[in-house]
């Protein structure tokens, strides 16, 4: 099987290395403007050759979308207008606006809308890597518009990365990942942003930081070309979400003015029980 990746960074390149090493694919053809990425992944082994668009669209059997979700809706009518046979599917973070432009096209069946849940603030191919979403989730939305060959063979590709495969519509995973994952990677930008104006002018800041501060701001590192995009077409969602959690902080903020030590302990202990969701 032959395997085109259309963005050869982090997402795209771990995919490629993973199916090749599972012998699911036994060639893959990398698509990239970029000629240092397309380089990189040659030299690397993720992908073994590279290809404009249409000819890799032409010489694939399927067709993985790894690119920023603003990309990925450009190309996706393109892809789908050349296609017979080959299945598409995409890695996006932002589920609801694709399947929309999806829906549009005459080989919409052909598409398998997914979100595989696992990344790091890493991009690139060099930040690629073998196995990463073992364990993981992935979610495949409104499987009941694609034709059933198609989802048969996505959902295999996930089985063979060791994923689970969650099922929901687009609307419901574009509310889920806003509190999950968008929300998560706000609050990171802001706490460095926040960090960064109030230590300017002194470097004990990275003396002190520990552990705990280093995971709270290591997704502020995360690519802004990713990002944007994401927080543009989820936009509704992600100002729910700040609404709710900018309240949250103003309680912390109020109990500490009033010096209301009680009902700080009481926000801290209910926040505990997120020990229930994460083991």
């Amino acid at each position: 099987m032959r395997l085109a990746i259309i963005g050869i960074g982090l997402m795209g390149g771990s995919l490629a290395l993973t199916l090749k090493k599972k012998g699911f694919v036994q060639n893959v053809i990398g698509v990239d403007p970029n000629v240092e990425h397309q380089q990189k992944a040659l030299e690397l082994g993720i992908v073994d050759e590279v290809m404009d668009l249409d000819k890799a669209i032409a010489a694939s059997d399927i067709i993985a979308i790894a690119t920023p979700v603003n990309i990925a809706e450009q190309l996706l009518p393109l892809i789908l207008n050349q296609v017979d046979k080959q299945v598409v599917f995409d890695l996006g973070s932002t589920k609801e606006s694709i399947v929309h432009i999806a829906n549009a096209q005459s080989k919409k069946g052909r598409f398998v809308p997914t979100h595989p849940m696992w990344g790091t603030e890493f991009s690139g191919p060099a930040a690629a890597q073998s196995d990463a979403f073992a364990e993981k989730a992935t979610v495949i939305c409104n499987k009941e518009q694609i034709d059933e060959d198609a989802l048969e063979l996505v959902e295999k590709l996930y089985q063979q990365l060791g994923m689970h495969i969650l099922y929901m519509n687009a609307k419901q995973h574009d509310i889920h990942v806003a509190y999950v994952s968008h929300i998560s990677h706000i609050t990171s930008f802001a706490l460095a942003n926040t960090v960064l104006e109030k230590e300017k002018e002194s470097d004990a800041i990275f003396e002190l930081a520990s552990g705990g501060f280093e995971s709270t701001v290591r997704l502020a590192k995360s690519n802004a070309d990713m990002w944007v995009p994401i927080f543009m077409q989820n936009k509704e969602n992600v100002l729910d979400v700040l609404n709710e959690h900018i309240s949250q902080l103003r309680k912390f903020k109020a109990s500490l003015e009033k010096e209301n030590f009680e009902y700080l302990s009481e926000l801290i202990h209910n926040a505990n029980q997120i020990k229930r969701i994460l083991k």
